[in-house]
Formats: structure tokens, C-alpha cells, sequence
């Protein structure tokens, strides 16, 4: 079994693709972690030398090189990867896509605590960070919307809640 878990930066997919891994016994891939660690840079660093295609194109590899390798695993996917590439049908073909669907005011708190952590967003003032999230899901909302399963309450279910929700879609 494949699970894709998408969302917005700051949405928990890194959190709940941790704990779920661990409690299924699966293994547990950070789409973005993977791409730093084979390109030796930060994701910002990669947009500022190579651009935003680069980027994406080493994505879609990565997550096809993924599924190719292993037939059982949870993936927490970058923010924006099922916007490119039909990535987002590629994930339906070959797992279950898991949106969280996290509330702006849950993200906005969670990112202006780790801001120092997500160099995308050191250009963006605090005061306009809110209506960059907002514009940012409304450009992402029609493909995070062909999830599978859509996680609307990430912030307050319980594990097993989580997977019982996931296991039958």
C-alpha cells in the first residue's frame, strides 16, 4: 500500500506521515528531504540556481523512482508536487492520495513559528503571509481536491481515526 499525504506547507504531512508509517509499519519518505539530499542544497537554494522547473522535474523523478522501488510506503509530498506534471493522477494510479485539508489559521500559526525553517517564505512579512496561504490554496485547491481521502480536522483526529479514514477509501 502507497500513501501520498498533500497539502500546504505547514499542513502535518511530515508529522502524520511519521506516525502512521511507524504504527503500520511502513516506510516513511519526505518527498522534499529526498530532493535536498540527492541535489546537496536547500530547496531554496535549488529555486534560486536552477528555477522553479528544475525543481519540479527532479521531483516528478523522485516520486516515480518511489514507487518503482517500493511497492509499500507513506509519502509526505512538497506543497505544490500534484500541481505539475499530472503528478496528482500519477499518485492515484499507483497509491491512495491523502489531502490535509488543514484550516488557514492552523497553518498560518504553525508556519509563523517555524518561518526560520521555510526559506520560501523569508520574503514574505508576517502581516501578509495569511493572504499569501489563501492565494497559494486557492491556485492548489482544484488538485488537492481530487484526493482520495480529504483530512479535514488534522489538527484534532486521533491516530486511528486517521487510518481507519485512510484504509477505507
Amino acid at each position: 500500500m502507497r500513501i501520498f499525504l498533500i497539502g500546504f506547507m505547514g499542513a502535518g504531512k511530515t508529522h502524520w506521515g511519521k506516525q502512521v508509517a511507524n504504527r503500520m509499519g511502513l516506510p516513511f519518505h519526505d518527498l522534499d528531504e529526498l530532493i535536498v539530499a540527492q541535489e546537496g542544497k536547500s530547496i531554496a537554494d535549488i529555486f534560486t540556481d536552477n528555477g522553479e522547473e528544475y525543481f519540479r522535474l527532479a521531483e516528478k523523478q523522485m516520486l516515480e523512482e518511489l514507487v518503482e522501488r517500493e511497492d509499500s510506503m507513506i509519502i509526505s509530498c512538497g506543497g505544490g508536487t500534484p500541481c505539475f506534471f499530472n503528478n496528482i493522477d500519477f499518485m492515484k494510479r499507483y497509491g491512495i492520495v491523502v489531502w490535509l485539508n488543514t484550516h488557514v489559521e492552523v497553518i498560518l500559526q504553525r508556519l509563523l513559528k517555524e518561518r526560520m525553517h521555510r526559506p520560501l517564505l523569508k520574503d514574505i512579512k508576517d502581516e501578509d503571509l495569511r493572504n499569501h496561504i489563501i492565494r497559494k490554496l486557492n491556485e492548489r485547491r482544484m488538485y488537492y481536491e481530487q484526493a482520495d481521502v480529504i483530512i479535514d480536522k488534522e489538527d484534532s483526529i486521533s491516530m486511528n481515526d486517521f487510518i481507519q479514514t485512510v484504509l477505507h477509501a
